[in-house]
């Protein structure tokens, strides 16, 4: 199991990488660039980023990704996870500028739990993956010189496989289910920063 993990973070990397040598050929052909990270989930201690290559006038795809590592000690709380959420936008004025509406796809796995303060991760910790896909809506404000600030919100649909114990060290199994959720997908306060 823990040699499966460590290949699906091998290919989270290498997509990142893949996506940065990407932008930067974009670049130096004149593509509209830019780079951004969202503050909600800077909020839970997640370190996040996100690259959006404008495709034409009005279109552009990005993805953003999330990696959070940590076990918080000494209550042995557990937010370990990552995510990845590609999408695909259409802006009706033109890239990067007022509104957008999106198309998104997001797939993780993580390792959460003994939460003290959320009823339900109090007590276990879920160890699993999701993925799904949902549609967005959003507002590109510019803020100054190449700067910019996103609002956004999705919804859609997300299937959870996951398995349940009783606590992060002793890994005594409560049981294994699959979950189907369909609601809120994707929550964006991002500051952009456009390369080119």
């Amino acid at each position: 199991m823990k040699r499966s993990e460590e290949r699906k973070e091998l290919q989270l990397r290498a997509t990142f990488l893949a996506l940065l040598l990407l932008s930067l050929s974009l670049t130096s052909k004149g593509q509209q660039v830019g780079i951004g990270t969202n503050v909600s989930w800077w909020l839970t201690s997640t370190p996040n980023a996100e690259l959006e290559i404008a495709l034409s006038k009005k279109l552009t795809i990005s993805i953003a990704g999330n990696y959070n590592a940590w076990t918080f000690f000494p209550d042995k709380m557990t937010l370990r996870h990552y995510l990845v959420q590609p999408e695909v936008r259409y802006w009706p004025c033109k890239s990067f500028e007022g509104h957008f509406f999106g198309a998104h796809g997001h797939y993780g796995h993580y390792n959460i739990g003994q939460i003290p303060f959320i009823p339900g991760l109090k007590e276990y910790t879920y160890r699993g993956e999701l993925y799904g896909g949902g549609f967005s809506y959003g507002y590109h404000f510019a803020i100054g010189g190449r700067w910019g600030l996103e609002l956004s919100l999705g919804v859609g649909y997300t299937y959870l496989e996951y398995n349940k114990y009783v606590c992060t060290e002793c890994a005594e199994l409560v049981g294994r289910y699959k979950r189907h959720f369909v609601g809120p997908t994707r929550l964006g306060v991002s500051f952009i920063y456009i390369i080119h």
